[in-house]
């Protein structure tokens, strides 16, 4: 059987980026709509990361 720990580690650090993500973005905003777009960059922000680390990987 294997071992899940390893995953939630990965999933704990996954969800760190996405909410230093929406801090980040959210400080930068100064309107409705900059607010509504800071919550998206937020979320996807650290599945772009993701994907530059592997693309340097290659």
């Amino acid at each position: 059987m294997a071992d899940r720990g390893a995953a939630a580690g990965g999933g704990a650090i996954y969800g760190l980026g996405i909410f230093g993500g929406l801090v980040f973005f959210w400080q930068q905003a100064e309107s409705f709509w900059e607010y509504l777009l800071a919550i998206l960059q937020g979320l996807f922000w650290p599945a772009f990361m993701v994907y530059e680390a592997f693309q340097a990987l290659d």
